[in-house]
C-alpha cells in the first residue's frame, strides 16, 4: 500500500462505522492523519482502536453534525492543531422511512439538518481553511435515492438531491481556489444498517439485491476506494462530479416482467 496521503489531514463525519470507517481506515493506511466524528462514543472508540491496531493515526471526536456551532468549531480546532486540513468527507447521514402522509415535519427537518445543512456548514468552514492553503479536496456522500425516486423516502431523497447540487455549486466556487468538490453516490452497501434491515425484512432485501445489475450490494471498502480516488492527486482534474458506485443500478432502465 502506498503512502500517498502522508502528511495530509482528513476529517470524516460519520466515521465510526460503515463507509466512513472503511474510508478512515484506508486513508490512515495510506499515511493520512485522520479525524473521525460521530454521535456514539462506543462506536468511535472501537473505530479508533481498529485503525490504531493497523498502525494508523486517528483522532475520534464525539459530535452531532446537526450542531452547527460544534461542527464549525471542530473543523477549526483540527486545522489549528495539525496546522492544515487537506481532505473532508461528509459522510454522516440521517434517514426516516415513511410515506409522505405519515412523515412529520420534524423528520423532514432532521434529514435535511444532517444530510444538507451540515454539509453546507462543514464545507464552508473547510473551504475557508483550504483556500488559505490554495488546495484541498472535499467528497460528499450522496445516495441513489438522490437521483432516483423511491417511495417512503421523501425527506432522505430530497436532502440527498440537495447535497448533489450543492456539491456542483461548491465545486464551481472552489475551482479558482484550488479546491475540488465531488460526490459519491452509493447504492446498496452492506453496512450494519443494511444487515439489520435484511434480518427484519429478508424478502424485500433479497428483491432489492436481485434488482442490482451486478446482483449484489457493495462493500464499504469498495466505496472507500472510490472516495480515496476522488481525494487523491490521481483525480486532480476532476471536480463537480457525482459518481455512482452502485453496481450499475443508477444506469439501469427498469423493465417490468
Amino acid at each position: 500500500m502506498t503512502e500517498d496521503f502522508a502528511g495530509r489531514v482528513a476529517i470524516i463525519t460519520g466515521g465510526s462505522d460503515g463507509i466512513g470507517l472503511a474510508t478512515a481506515a484506508l486513508l490512515a493506511r495510506r499515511g493520512a492523519q485522520v479525524v473521525i466524528c460521530g454521535r456514539r462514543q462506543a462506536l468511535l472508540d472501537r473505530a479508533r482502536d481498529t485503525i490504531q491496531s493497523e498502525g494508523g493515526r486517528v483522532e475520534a471526536i464525539q459530535l452531532d453534525v446537526a450542531d452547527d456551532a460544534a461542527l464549525t468549531a471542530m473543523i477549526d480546532t483540527v486545522a489549528e492543531k495539525y496546522g492544515r486540513l487537506d481532505m473532508l468527507v461528509n459522510n454522516a447521514m440521517s434517514t426516516h422511512y415513511a410515506p409522505i402522509s405519515k412523515l412529520t415535519l420534524t423528520h423532514w427537518r432532521k434529514d435535511f439538518a444532517v444530510n444538507a445543512d451540515a454539509v453546507f456548514v462543514s464545507t464552508k468552514a473547510a473551504m475557508k481553511i483550504m483556500a488559505a492553503a490554495g488546495k484541498g479536496a472535499i467528497v460528499n456522500i450522496a445516495s441513489t435515492c438522490g437521483i432516483r425516486a423511491t417511495v417512503n423516502m421523501a425527506s432522505y431523497s430530497a436532502s440527498k438531491a440537495a447535497l448533489i447540487h450543492f456539491t456542483a455549486v461548491a465545486a464551481m466556487e472552489g475551482a479558482p481556489l484550488g479546491i475540488r468538490v465531488n460526490a459519491i453516490i452509493p447504492g446498496q452497501v452492506q453496512t450494519a444498517g443494511t444487515e439489520e434491515f435484511t434480518a427484519r425484512a429478508p424478502d424485500i432485501a433479497a428483491r432489492t439485491t436481485d434488482a442490482i445489475p451486478m446482483g449484489r450490494g457493495g462493500q464499504p471498502d469498495e466505496l472507500a476506494q472510490a472516495i480515496a480516488f476522488m481525494l487523491s492527486d490521481a483525480s486532480s482534474y476532476i471536480t463537480g462530479t457525482a459518481l455512482p458506485v452502485d453496481g450499475g443500478k443508477a444506469a439501469q432502465l427498469y423493465m417490468p416482467a
